[in-house]
């Protein structure tokens, strides 16, 4: 199959166009010829490598991927060849206790596809049957594998850890990101009002588009969080969307007393620091998770499928352009999710 690898750590020139064995699913698998892959951050993350990330090298980037049913493994009874589906690249085991209780995303062998696993940017991909949806044979690839990872990742975030209510003012902090774009959207389907800071004009459109009741330019309010407390009439947001986290201070400002910042990622730096008497004199709560357990995947690609839910979309790439797609999220170009062709 053709595939975009890289042997070794380092830059988007590290990425190679070539052949590689195409999987074969084993007991319980299914084979998926992958029709569109999506990029996420940690395919950057991962290229870069880290210290104690150990990857089977060559390794192929990408979590998110749609396409169809090309063959089944031994057991495998919920799909037939030619199935459209797309990927939930959350893998658990399926047999620890945090799996069995249906929180698999808290697995205790827990992986990410294209993280610890090879990925999607390739034609083929074999997994377990149950990280698969089912698509309508219409739907769209693209915008299907441009949903899967930050829309369940963000509705498990606010939805089930957050426990967003109608009503609530909710702050994104970042206006064009996958999970943040899904963030919006959820938080307005859910009866929401949203506050959205960013520091690109365009980008803050894209939010306004998405449903953002307020966007708060940082390049002009260098004080973001006086101005949602202003916008807020001096009340503080209840829930703070925050996957920076280098602008954690600035977020508890922002929150109202007994308010929920929710976190996903760190994608200005892991490590920082907090004053904790904000922490305790204010009641405040920072709740953390990491995608959505399968119910989740499941009950937020219904509402993609439906159209209630859409990813706001940016450039296709030629799969064979995947280093060029790369740069172009790394310079924090996009308007939305940049998708890969693997037509």
């Amino acid at each position: 199959m053709k595939t975009v690898l890289f042997r070794q750590h380092g830059g988007p020139e590290v990425l190679e166009y070539t052949d590689f064995p195409t999987p074969e699913p084993k007991a319980g698998e299914v084979l998926v010829r992958l029709r569109a892959a999506s990029l996420n951050r940690v395919d950057l993350t991962v290229r870069n490598g880290w210290p104690g990330l150990k990857l089977e090298l060559p390794h192929i980037n990408g979590a998110d991927g749609a396409g169809e049913v090309t063959a089944l493994g031994e057991g495998v009874g919920d799909f037939q060849v030619g199935d459209h589906v797309v990927i939930n690249a959350n893998i658990g085991c399926g047999k620890c206790e945090y799996c069995l209780s249906g929180w698999d995303n808290m697995c205790r062998d827990w992986h990410l596809l294209g993280e610890t696993l090879r990925g999607t940017y390739a034609e083929f991909v074999s997994l377990p049957a149950r990280q698969l949806y089912k698509l309508p044979k219409d739907f769209d690839f693209h915008v299907a594998a441009a949903a899967a990872l930050v829309f369940q990742t963000a509705w498990h975030s606010l939805i089930t850890r957050g426990n967003l209510r109608a009503g609530e003012t909710v702050l994104v902090v970042g206006a064009s990101g996958g999970v943040n774009t899904a963030s919006v959207q959820i938080a307005k389907f859910s009866g929401a009002r949203v506050i959205v800071v960013g520091s690109d004009a365009k980008k803050l459109d894209l939010a306004k588009s998405l449903g953002a009741d307020v966007v708060i330019d940082r390049s002009k309010e260098e004080d973001w969080s006086k101005a949602v407390f202003l916008a807020t009439d001096k009340r503080g947001a209840d829930v703070v969307v925050d996957n920076v986290g280098t602008t954690f201070m600035s977020s508890l400002r922002a929150l109202r007393k007994g308010g929920r910042l929710l976190t996903v990622g760190n994608t200005g730096g892991p490590k920082f620091e907090i004053d904790n008497r904000f922490m305790f004199a204010k009641h405040l709560s920072i709740i953390g998770s990491t995608m959505s357990h399968l119910k989740d995947f499941n009950t937020v690609m219904d509402l993609v499928v439906a159209g209630k839910l859409k990813p706001a979309m940016d450039e296709t790439f030629p799969l064979k352009d995947a280093a060029a797609a790369q740069e172009r999220l790394g310079r924090g170009e996009q308007s939305g999710k940049i998708t890969l062709d693997i037509g």
